[in-house]
């Protein structure tokens, strides 16, 4: 086992203690079902012996032992459920624990982890590879306890009973053992392979169906299908290597089974012609050599899945590692009594440290001011906003809110603290009522419709089947882009932060709802501290400070007036949008 198999499995090993008495029971019911089972051949040969010859039978003796094996038959059954039940809770419970921990390792990543890995192939390490992993592990414990115990019991029996026999299978065992361990040993990486390309499949089939209306739009459906035809051949020849090879165990370890079988049949059948068995003990040896072999067939069929999910659970654990975004301090403070001031002080950020982005920015916003924040695309401003929100972590320089640096801020405080209104809109399942009162779900039925009145959002919803109880998802087909985006905006209205953040929020509405929407935000932001990115700047002229960006660079300040009498950057912008008037 090479050390990354055996990390994994130490890991493993780790969920699973945590439900030790679990496995305790387990391994006793095991070890219980194992010297019943053992103890019907034995049995059955002093049954056979009860039969001397015809009309030589001691029907006295025949019945005790017919009756004990139907009692150790009855109480083995009791003990395979029990079994069961041990292992059922211990796997499921470890599956459940671990998709927890992958939940919880998702709210923690850092979006650059998330920005450059294919959600398809994150959720396929949470779903698929776990459900992969659940279905080795229960085989696992439900047949390789048993199965070992089995053959150590087996040869145990065999031992007391005759040592020449148990010598003879003793000597052939190891063919088996080498033969299986050959095979896994060389199907391992196979494994690995296949779920890395299950993963790389969903992360393709969730991509095209979220965008199947661009890939129609641009008549893109022959090459997603080459693109999918190309992933789905290669996940097929690897999954077909891997079944192969690891089917090969089986009827590799049977062939040595069957020489095992065949071994005792013949060296018994000569003890018994010499007088050293009874029919009755050679029957019992013939069924301990069943019973001997018929574990090394589970066993290889167990180690084929349990390949698997080793595998599996490497991808898991490989996700569950990554590294945490940047730990709050352990002095972290909340956010209280928020004016709404905020400091940049010489702020330098960029997701790649070869290519520059943001460098010595400066800024300085009074409680209540209003910030634009414009320039081209790619300049910066939405890295300006998650700066400000501490979804990523300045690279030198420092922003300040209430005179305190934000990574010495508790991250909930901060983010409760703004309210954020994005161009690209997030529904979560649920009802109307839920999605508008995510940020207050204590909020009464008058407070969410005065948020949904202010967002004009109140009569379409109103209009639907269950009005604000209607259920709904992120692609729900009722409602167009700008309705959702209404409802986004409804969920700040009724948390009333104390300062805002409006990223092009009102970008999918229509110009006649935007000049309403546009003074229900100006009545929100009186007094409030709000930074606001727009592309179409006749909806921050009323701004109290604008800030031009161009390559990661304020490159102008000041009001709307000012930054046109400067006929500058900001004039050019401005101008060219409004170039007819």
């Amino acid at each position: 086992m090479n050390n990354s198999k055996k990390d994994t499995v130490k890991k493993v090993l780790r969920y699973v203690s945590r439900y030790w008495y679990h496995l305790v029971l387990s391994l006793l019911f095991a070890f219980a079902i194992v010297v019943l089972t053992l103890s019907v051949p034995l049995l059955t040969g002093k049954a056979i012996d009860c039969i001397v010859g015809k009309g030589a039978v001691d029907f006295e003796a025949l019945t005790k032992v017919l009756k004990t094996i139907g009692f150790v038959i009855i109480i083995n059954s009791i003990a395979q459920w029990l079994m069961a039940s041990c292992n059922n809770k211990l796997t499921f419970c470890v599956s459940a624990d671990i998709r927890n921990d992958v939940i919880k390792k998702i709210q923690n990543l850092p979006l650059k982890y998330l920005d450059g890995h294919s959600i398809g192939d994150i959720t396929s390490r949470m779903i698929s590879d776990v459900d992969q992993f659940s279905d080795g592990l229960l085989l696992g414990f439900t047949q390789l306890f048993t199965g070992v115990m089995t053959i150590l019991g087996t040869l145990l029996f065999m031992l007391r009973e005759n040592v020449k026999i148990a010598l003879v299978v003793i000597v052939i065992t190891p063919l088996s053992l080498l033969m299986a361990g050959f095979i896994a040993k060389r199907t391992f990486h196979m494994f690995q392979e296949q779920a890395k390309l299950r993963g790389e499949q969903t992360g393709l089939m969730d991509e095209m169906i979220q965008n199947q209306k661009v890939v129609q739009a641009y008549v893109h459906e022959d090459a997603s299908q080459e693109q999918f035809d190309d992933v789905n051949e290669r996940l097929e020849k690897c999954a077909r290597k891997a079944v192969f090879y690891s089917s090969l165990t089986n009827p590799c370890t049977r062939f040595v089974n069957n020489l095992v079988y065949a071994a005792v049949a013949v060296f018994g059948a000569l003890s018994a012609v010499g007088g050293g068995l009874t029919v009755g003990q050679l029957s019992c040896f013939l069924n301990y050599a069943s019973q001997y072999t018929k574990p090394f067939n589970e066993i290889s069929g167990v180690l084929a899945e349990l390949q698997n999910a080793i595998a599996c659970a490497g991808r898991i654990f490989a996700l569950l590692e990554e590294e945490d975004q940047i730990p709050e301090d352990e002095d972290a403070v909340a956010l209280t009594d928020i004016s709404g001031s905020v400091k940049l002080k010489g702020v330098c950020f960029s997701y790649d440290p070869k290519q520059r982005l943001i460098e010595d920015l400066n800024l300085e916003v009074q409680p209540g001011q209003r910030v634009a924040i414009v320039g081209p695309t790619g300049c910066g401003k939405t890295t300006l906003i998650n700066l400000l929100m501490r979804f990523f972590d300045v690279t030198g320089g420092s922003i300040e809110v209430e005179g305190i640096d934000i990574r010495h801020l508790t991250r909930g405080s901060l983010r409760e603290s703004f309210g954020m209104v994005l161009q690209d809109t997030w529904l979560h399942s649920g009802t109307i009522r839920e999605n508008i009162c995510m940020g207050k779900p204590d909020a009464t039925d008058e407070e969410m419709i005065a948020a949904a009145k202010a967002s004009h959002c109140h009569s379409f919803i109103k209009r639907l089947p269950q009005g604000y109880d209607t259920p709904m998802g992120e692609d729900e087909a009722g409602l167009s882009q700008g309705q959702k985006q209404l409802l986004c905006i409804a969920r700040v209205m009724l948390t009333l932060p104390p300062m805002l953040i409006l990223d092009e929020a009102t970008s999918s509405i229509d110009t006649r709802t935007e000049l309403k929407i546009q003074s229900a935000f100006a009545t929100m932001m009186n007094g409030r501290t709000s930074f606001i990115v727009a592309h179409r700047l006749s909806t921050i002229q009323n701004a109290d400070v604008i800030l031009v960006m161009k390559d990661g660079h304020i490159i102008e300040q000041g009001n709307h007036e000012s930054l046109l009498a400067k006929n500058g950057f900001y004039a050019k912008l401005y101008y060219s949008q409004f170039a007819k008037a």
